[in-house]
C-alpha cells in the first residue's frame, strides 16, 4: 500500500479534502459524500483509495458542516436546499483540479447515497469522467422537489464504465427506481455496466454505522474490494 499525504485544499472558492500517494499519482477520483459531508467516514474512504495509488479529492457538499459537527437533521435541511446545477458546477471544478493542477491523466467519480446520484449526473454530463462507482444512489420516485435533473436520463448518456450497487432492502430507493437506472445503463452503446444487487442489505450499507447488521457488513466486505479494483483498472494509463 502506498504511503499517503492528506490535507484540506482550496480549489477556487471551494474547500476539498485531498488524500493522495506521497508525490501524487496519474490516477484520480472525485469523491461525492453521503449526508455526512466530509465526515470521518468519507475521509476514511478517501484515505483507503489513496493507499491504492489513486489520488482522492472530496467534494464538500455543505461548505463546512459535516457529521463531525452537525446533526443529521441539520445536514438534511442543508441538503433540501441543494441546487443540481450548482452542485455539478462545483464537482466539475474538482474534476478540473484533478486533471489540471494535480496532474492526473485519468479521473473517475465515486459517490454514496446523495453522492451516488450526483456521480451518475456528473458522468452523464462530462465525458472526461473515466469511471463511475455509485453506491446505493438516492434516486427516488417521485424525485425530491429540488432534484431538477433526471438521473436515469443522465445515466443513459454515460460513456465510461459504471459500477452501481443496490441494496435489496433499500427503503428510500424503490426497486422500480433501481430498475429504471439499470435500464438506462443497459441502453448505452459504450461503457461497461457492472451492477451489484445485495438482497436484504439496507440503504447506506457501506457506512460503518450500518454494519452492526451482519447483512450490511457482508455486503460491504464483498463490494468494497471490488470497487477499489474497478477504480484501479479504469484509471490506469
Amino acid at each position: 500500500m502506498a504511503e499517503i499525504e492528506t490535507s484540506t485544499v482550496a480549489v477556487g472558492d471551494l474547500s476539498a479534502y485531498l488524500a493522495r500517494p506521497v508525490g501524487g499519482s496519474a490516477a484520480g477520483m472525485v469523491l461525492l459524500p453521503m449526508i455526512t459531508g466530509i465526515g470521518e467516514q468519507v475521509r476514511e474512504f478517501a484515505d483507503t483509495i489513496a493507499r491504492t495509488g489513486v489520488t482522492a479529492l472530496t467534494w464538500d457538499p455543505f461548505h463546512g458542516p459535516s457529521a463531525d459537527s452537525h446533526s443529521f437533521e441539520q445536514l438534511m435541511a442543508l441538503y433540501r436546499a441543494f441546487d443540481d446545477a450548482v452542485a455539478l458546477r462545483e464537482q466539475g471544478e474538482l474534476l478540473d483540479h484533478l486533471l489540471g493542477e494535480l496532474d492526473c491523466a485519468k479521473a473517475g467519480v465515486i459517490g454514496w447515497c446523495l453522492g451516488g446520484r450526483f456521480a451518475l449526473l456528473l458522468a452523464g454530463s462530462d465525458e472526461r469522467v473515466a469511471n463511475v462507482v455509485a453506491y446505493h444512489p438516492t434516486v427516488t420516485i417521485p424525485p425530491a422537489p429540488n432534484h431538477d435533473l433526471d438521473a436515469a436520463e443522465y445515466t443513459a448518456r454515460i460513456t465510461a464504465p459504471v459500477m452501481m450497487l443496490y441494496p435489496g432492502a433499500d427503503t428510500l430507493v424503490s426497486k422500480e427506481s433501481f430498475e429504471r437506472l439499470q435500464t438506462a445503463l443497459n441502453s448505452r452503446e459504450k461503457g461497461a455496466s457492472i451492477i451489484h444487487v445485495y438482497p436484504n442489505a439496507e440503504h447506506g450499507f457501506s457506512g460503518s454505522t450500518r454494519q452492526a447488521n451482519p447483512i450490511n457488513a457482508e455486503a460491504y466486505a464483498i463490494s468494497w474490494p471490488q470497487a477499489l479494483e474497478f477504480i484501479r483498472v479504469t484509471t490506469a494509463k
